[in-house]
């Protein structure tokens, strides 16, 4: 139990308000084909967190200080500004998921419930004073609230469990809106700021120095990562049943925003459903979002070495969501279209992470095996060439 809390406080990024958003529109527009898609970038988020927390352990540094130390200064400048693009993209889903969550809870305008949002995550941060405890049990809670809500709309929605199996062992796409939504998902999923923010978790947690110890605390943080990453999964699948199970089984393929599912699940599944969803979406945005803002605290420090107040940094990041909401954009494509501009990220995160854990001098008795490197480097590859083809379909064939 000591060691169990930092792959849970990673996770809360694999829960997140985007992933809703991904997970509704494939299943509704596509009923259960895309659950592989959430397997696969599932398994693919345990070994990259994995490798994050490794490297934590191993050096005492996170990822944004060993790019800091080992690249060239303009490289390191120019991922800086990409990490901190892909921290505003992720904060911009979290901070719309928890207005919206409040607006639907309670009815209360968008721009309310960002306020309220706002104000909810400074006060989950400021538990950071007390020490990394209470903030892993407050956001590990949050967890186990979304978990528990999909849990009952599992039991709700009586999904055909034979489609459910074999979509998620059988790949399958149609068409460049698959594509995209498949993209989306992954970027919802593998997420380039927990990677950051995990290797960070780790470095000064539990210090130790000789092999034995050095290799329990790996293990124990495997079992950590799996349990988490584990659960995240059962969310995300359960998400996209509960999509395909409820709107695209009664031929509403074209739910297309998340306001439109909430209000859609009254009548077909009753009001416990719809408020069960509400409350799911709230602790999922508020929960993100406060390790959305930590994890951006560890980039800015790891790269270039400067700090600035989490308040102000809470300030900073609402400003894109607030002007969406000012614009009056649909808030729900707006945070598919972020996930898929975090897939774009994820390659800058996940290469130098394996260019640090394969090297000995570095790693010490935790480097990698060839195959875990090989694996990795693998799954960059995966995503470099999804979201090349992403580009293809998007602007060269429409």
């Amino acid at each position: 139990m000591p060691f169990l809390g930092p792959a849970f406080i990673a996770s809360v990024a694999y829960v997140d308000p985007g992933n809703f958003a991904t997970n509704i529109q494939g299943g509704a527009q596509f009923g259960y084909m895309l659950i592989w898609v959430i397997v696969v970038s599932n398994l693919m988020a345990m070994l990259i967190q994995t490798l994050s927390a490794k490297l934590g352990i191993a050096t005492g540094m996170n990822l944004a200080e060993h790019c800091r130390e080992r690249f060239p200064k303009p490289v390191v400048i120019a991922l800086w500004l990409l990490m901190e693009l892909v921290a505003m993209a992720t904060d911009l889903a979290e901070f719309l998921g928890a207005a919206l969550g409040f607006q639907l809870l309670l009815g209360v305008p968008l721009f309310v419930g960002a306020i309220l949002t706002a104000l909810t995550t400074m006060i989950i941060l400021g538990l950071e004073r007390y020490g990394f405890r209470p903030l892993e049990a407050v956001i590990s809670a949050m967890v186990a609230v979304i978990a528990a809500c999909y849990l009952l709309e599992i039991f709700i929605v009586k999904p055909d469990w034979g489609q459910v199996v074999y979509h998620a062992f059988v790949p399958q796409l149609s068409g460049a809106e698959s594509v995209l939504m498949a993209s989306g998902i992954l970027g919802a999923t593998v997420m380039p700021h927990a990677i950051f923010l995990h290797s960070a978790l780790m470095q000064g947690r539990i210090v130790v120095r000789d092999k034995a110890r050095l290799q329990s605390l790996y293990h124990f943080e495997i079992i950590d990562v799996v349990i988490a990453m584990g659960i995240a999964s059962f969310v995300n699948v359960a998400m996209l049943i509960m999509a395909a199970a409820t709107f695209h089984t009664s031929g509403l393929t074209h739910i297309a925003t998340i306001e439109e599912a909430h209000r859609t699940l009254e009548p077909l599944l009753g009001s416990s459903a719809k408020w069960i969803f509400g409350l799911s979406l709230l602790v999922s945005g508020l929960s993100s979002s406060t390790v959305g803002t930590s994890a951006g605290q560890v980039i800015m420090q790891g790269f270039i070495q400067r700090h600035i107040p989490v308040w102000i940094r809470r300030l900073v990041t609402m400003g894109p969501s607030l002007v969406v909401i000012a614009m009056g954009l649909d808030p729900t494509r707006t945070l598919v279209m972020s996930q898929v501009a975090l897939s774009f990220g994820l390659p800058f995160a996940i290469i130098p992470l394996v260019m640090f854990t394969r090297r000995p001098d570095i790693m010490g008795d935790l480097v990698n095996k060839p195959f875990t490197s090989m694996l990795t480097y693998l799954i960059a590859a995966v995503i470099i060439a999804l979201n090349l083809y992403l580009l293809y379909k998007t602007f060269v064939t429409g």
